[in-house]
């Protein structure tokens, strides 16, 4: 019996996970709402092969990296824009969901996506974090130059954010007082915090890319040819 293949798919919640198992024939073997735990959703599924389907959301890799290491499953990664269209219903539930990813996975149908390994997830998480804290530091400057348009005060030409620009910046009394304020406020909090995040996640960022590194051996990867660009482009810097 542990060579029979059995299909699963898996509706991703925070709290729980609703399994809906399905035999070679379509027949549904049970579909249920269980913990969040890749015990018990093993518990919930026949001791037999399994190839087993889940929405591709925040959480549900790592889950089916647990249930691939730990439970020895095969497990699919399902593109979320795909199946939500596949998934319209008028009564769409959880009992639904889960029975349509284990139905595509049953007969090849799923719309896959890699599953990236651990570290590689690391290191995206990484990047979005640099890409966060660019729009922080981006919007502190957009302030402070909506700021000047607002009170009509036309800077210097030196070129701006530079050291000489800055201090005409920290100095100038061409702004009103509450202006004047606020600058100092952004000049002295915001700005240089961003910036030493900035700095300190760069820093990171070029160790976590040194050759040899993760991201050096699984260079053919798609995404991780996007990352190792990444890598490359702040050694550089």
């Amino acid at each position: 019996m542990t060579k029979v293949t059995v299909f699963v798919g898996l509706d991703y919640h925070q709290d729980s996970v609703q399994v809906c198992v399905m035999d070679r024939d379509g027949s549904v073997l049970t579909n249920r709402r269980c913990a969040n735990a890749w015990e018990a959703i093993r518990a919930v599924v026949p001791r037999r092969r399994v190839r087993a389907a889940i929405e591709a959301c925040s959480g549900a890799s790592e889950l089916a990296e647990e249930l691939v290491s730990r439970a020895g499953w095969s497990v699919d990664l399902a593109h979320p824009g795909y199946v939500a269209r596949m998934k319209q219903s008028p009564d769409k539930t959880d009992f639904g969901d889960a029975r349509v990813l284990a139905d595509l996975e049953r007969v090849g149908y799923l719309p896959r996506v890699w599953l990236a390994p651990l570290a590689i997830r690391e290191l995206r998480r990484l990047v979005r974090f640099r890409q966060q804290l660019a729009g922080e530091r981006r919007n502190c400057k957009l302030r402070i130059r909506a700021l000047l348009r607002d009170g009509r005060v036309k800077p210097p030409g030196a070129r701006a954010w530079t050291v000489a620009w800055m201090e005409w910046l920290r100095s100038t009394r061409e702004v009103s007082e509450q202006t004047r304020w606020i600058l100092d406020r952004q000049l002295a909090h915001r700005l240089p915090r961003c910036s030493v995040r900035w700095a300190r996640l760069n820093s990171r960022l070029r160790i976590a890319g040194k050759p040899g590194s993760v991201v050096a051996a699984a260079v053919a990867n798609r995404w991780v040819r996007w990352l190792h660009h990444e890598m490359q482009t702040l050694q550089a810097a």
